[in-house]
């Protein structure tokens, strides 16, 4: 298999495995989006971390296997490419992106699906599919606005460029820049942290979050309004404001 799903201390890692790029071929993509689905039922995942290993997150898609297909087959193909990647974002649990080495074309638009980038120091992201005559076509030209705004996104997509992770902090396309052998340890840490956290209050927050993104305010106020009602039919509720009165801020353990 070209993707792994691995569980330990709350966090699923969903590692990519297809050496000596990860490049993100038909099956990889199809594994991908299983592997989220897996994710996103298993109770014993409650945050997630997409890696690539230590020397590459992915460097784009298999252009050779993209090479013989045609306009009808990439019309047939285009839905299943997206949902791959949307599987991963629409993940009801927090999920940060593990980036080394180059995230490149579909590997760029990946990290774009979780909810925080750390990326090592010598990671070049980038989407480069311009240069091929294409657009990105897994997300990029949407996601990326969303996350940059609209200009600094035309930077990238018109030019094909990549950038460094210096300017990729300065861009705000990834959150976090640290030692290139930190950053699996890192993400690990971040989410495990998470995972301890009121799982049905973060889907809440993420969905609120996401779904405002995507619409707008008043949509997304309602969205709000709903899941904070509903947040208090929940037993993490009830725990959370325990712990505040009796305990103060910061000590509650959820389910």
């Amino acid at each position: 298999m070209t993707v792994h799903l691995e569980v330990a201390e709350g966090v699923g890692t969903i590692r990519l495995d297809r050496p000596p790029m990860n490049a993100l071929d038909v099956a990889t993509q199809d594994r991908l989006k299983e592997l989220a689905e897996e994710a996103t039922r298993r109770d014993d995942v409650r945050a997630v971390v997409v890696y690539g290993g230590e020397k590459v997150f992915a460097a784009g898609a298999d252009i050779k296997e993209m090479q013989d297909m045609d306009h009808t087959a990439m019309v047939l193909r285009a839905r299943a490419l997206q949902d791959s990647f949307t599987a991963v974002a629409r993940i009801p649990k927090p999920v940060v992106a593990a980036v080394t080495g180059y995230a490149l074309g579909g590997g760029c638009e990946l990290a774009l699906c979780a909810d925080f980038r750390i990326a090592a120091d010598n990671a070049k992201l980038g989407q480069p599919e311009i240069l091929l005559g294409l657009i990105p076509g897994a997300g990029g030209t949407q996601r990326l606005a969303r996350l940059v705004g609209p200009s600094k996104a035309k930077d990238l997509v018109f030019t094909g460029r990549m950038v460094k992770a210096d300017e990729a902090l300065t861009l705000g396309l990834v959150d976090r820049v640290v030692p290139a052998a930190d950053v699996y340890t890192e993400a690990h840490a971040w989410a495990a942290k998470l995972a301890q956290g009121p799982a049905i209050a973060l889907r809440a927050a993420k969905e609120s979050i996401d779904t405002g993104l995507e619409t707008d305010i008043d949509t997304g106020l309602a969205v709000e309004r709903n899941w904070f009602a509903g947040l208090f039919a929940t037993a993490d509720r009830e725990i959370g404001m325990r712990s505040f009165v009796e305990e103060g801020p910061g000590k509650a353990k959820f389910l």
